[in-house]
């Protein structure tokens, strides 16, 4: 066969595996209001970018009729590309195909382009849209979600991995995206769960509905399995390009430095009114952190779960930092459970990659009651303990108010290894607030009193001078230095241009017991 033969059949191929399966199905999934596997890596990469593998791949089953049924690539579509100049992998199940269903195939060909990944030091992105396991293919299926998951868990903390939920995730499924560092949803036309509507109505007599089942919004919200919700394909594709901006390529990389567009030696006025003067007061944390990073960006992270703590990514002086700050306006920012989780998590990632981690401390304590108990507060409380002392990134903190007991010490003080820690002066650093410190230390002096109340008050404001300031702990060292709100900017730029080169490491271990 002449040359020229040869390579009209390739093209012939190549456009053949293009069509996934078929036209009818392209359609269906647009009526959806979904994109195709192709359309979606068009719109995620760089134009152009996009180098395809194994496109001639099919799968090899011949029982329950699927010897004559094949199409090129099977159901997913993998290779790379770049984002915004950078280098990343990925893959996307195709829906069209079988339903976006695993097949052996398809599990190779996720676990290839995952190796490839890990040996050149790129980020991976999966793009699921997937009914599941073939089941005509019975155990293999499993083996190549067996296959999958374990690459998962050894790749963590080595290159950053993305799953993007753009339909269904069911069954084992689930279990990749849980693994991964970030988890995205498209509202609407993405489900995940472990068993459906219909089992659970057949085993259980519960009624629901996918998406009251497994929708964006309930993970999102409820159980934090996922960490950013989008309207459609489109935006949710644009926002993996944002977090991507923000992340080194792998874990031995330095966070990415982009063109300094705010002045480092900014100082803000209005951080002076930010925080009420009233102590019991609520305020929005938010506020301080727009004004302090690069620009006012910042990308919040997990937003509608455990909203007493805020996470996120933003930017000083051009570098890419993670932010944990208390939110005052939720619960008074106390640590309960979920909180616990959400901050020991993100925590525990930005050490992964060395990202930088600022904490703004508001927090009066860990939440009180029976069902934060019996739930396990001790366990959970114990996990942003454990997060922060086993960090070795640049930890830079700021009290900016309340900072008590237990949670005083959990929020990266400076005994648990923090390299720089501010308070601002109106900062209180105590075992408790100046209110129950005095009911329980002076409660005799307080009952003998003609005016048990005016003596209460007298006692709280001296206990407050005495005690409730930055002052006492900045005599320990325990305090860096108590800082002008409005310095709060450069003097943290100052503090990470120091830690720049920050060299620390954790006595050598196979690896620490995290109190799941």
């Amino acid at each position: 066969m002449a040359i020229e033969e040869r390579i009209a059949s390739l093209t012939k191929f190549r456009a053949e595996s293009k069509l996934g399966g078929g036209d009818k199905r392209i359609e269906a999934q647009h009526e959806k209001g979904k994109f195709t596997a192709r359309e979606r890596i068009a719109l995620l990469l760089d134009e152009g970018s996009f180098v395809e593998l194994d496109a001639f791949v099919t799968h090899r089953a011949t029982e329950f009729g699927l010897a004559d049924k094949k199409f090129l690539g099977d159901a997913i579509v993998t290779g790379y590309g770049k984002i915004d100049g950078r280098l990343v992998y990925l893959f996307a199940q195709d829906f069209t195909v079988f339903g976006g269903s695993l097949s052996k195939v398809v599990a190779e060909k996720t676990c290839k382009v995952m190796d490839l990944a890990v040996k050149n030091g790129a980020p991976i992105i999966g793009l699921l849209d997937s009914g599941g396991a073939r089941i005509q293919e019975g155990v293999d299926s499993l083996a190549g979600y067996g296959d999958i998951f374990y690459r998962n868990t050894i790749y963590s903390g080595v290159i950053p991995q993305i799953s993007v939920i753009m339909g269904p995730a069911a069954g084992g499924a689930v279990y990749s995206p849980a693994i991964t560092d970030f988890i995205f949803m498209v509202n609407g036309t993405a489900q995940m769960y472990i068993t459906g509507p219909d089992v659970i109505k057949a085993t259980t007599g519960e009624v629901v509905t996918h998406e009251e089942l497994g929708g964006a919004v309930v993970h999102a919200e409820t159980s934090g399995n996922c960490h950013f919700v989008a309207e459609n394909d489109e935006e949710c594709l644009k926002m993996v390009r944002q977090l991507l901006s923000y992340l080194p390529q792998n874990n031995r990389e330095k966070t990415p430095l982009v063109e300094i567009t705010d002045d480092p030696d900014r100082m803000d006025e209005e951080l002076l009114y930010i925080v009420p003067e009233d102590p019991t007061k609520a305020y929005n944390m938010k506020k301080v952190i727009w004004r302090v990073v690069d620009n006012g960006e910042f990308m919040e992270v997990h937003e509608s779960f455990a909203p007493n703590i805020i996470t996120g990514f933003a930017r000083l002086n051009g570098r890419a930092v993670g932010i944990v700050a208390q939110q005052p306006s939720v619960s008074a920012g106390c640590l309960d459970i979920d909180a616990s989780d959400k901050a020991a998590r993100f925590v525990r990632f930005l050490d992964c990659f060395n990202i930088p981690i600022i904490t703004f401390v508001d927090v009066p304590g860990y939440m009180p009651g029976v069902d934060q108990e019996y739930g396990g507060i001790i366990r959970h409380g114990a996990k942003v303990l454990f997060a922060y002392a086993e960090a070795t990134a640049p930890k830079v903190t700021t009290i900016t108010r309340k900072a008590y007991g237990g949670a005083y010490i959990a929020m990266s003080s400076k005994h648990l290894g923090a390299d720089i820690n501010y308070a601002w002066p109106i900062a209180e650093i105590a075992v408790m607030g100046p209110d129950g410190a005095v009911n329980i230390i002076y409660r005799d002096a307080i009952k003998q009193s003609e005016n048990p109340e005016e003596t209460r008050r007298t006692l709280i404001a001296e206990y407050t001078q005495k005690f409730a300031n930055p002052y006492v702990a900045a005599g320990r060292g325990y305090i860096d230095d108590v800082i002008d709100p409005r310095e709060t900017r450069p003097r943290l730029i100052k503090a990470l241009e120091m830690l720049q080169n920050k060299q620390d490491t954790n006595p050598p271990k196979k690896h620490g017991n995290i109190p799941l």
